[in-house]
């Protein structure tokens, strides 16, 4: 266990394979005035996308105010 970050990031996309090959149904969601239809795994991989990138963010500025 040389890396450990490493190890962690390989154990958490493996989770998110095994999480989103399991809900492949089609699911209708709500978006302000739009109903859309699209795979379980395609909003679970969106919803992650938005999270990573907010998380970024707020990360980017709380770095900038501590400065």
């Amino acid at each position: 266990m040389k890396n450990p970050k490493a190890t962690l990031i390989a154990i958490l996309l493996v989770l998110i394979v095994i999480v989103t090959l399991q809900n492949t149904e089609t699911v209708d969601t709500k978006v302000l005035f739009m109903t859309l239809s699209m795979p379980r795994a395609l909003l679970l991989f969106i919803t992650l996308a938005v999270g990573v990138v907010i998380g970024l963010l707020a990360g980017n500025r709380s770095r900038r105010a501590a400065e």
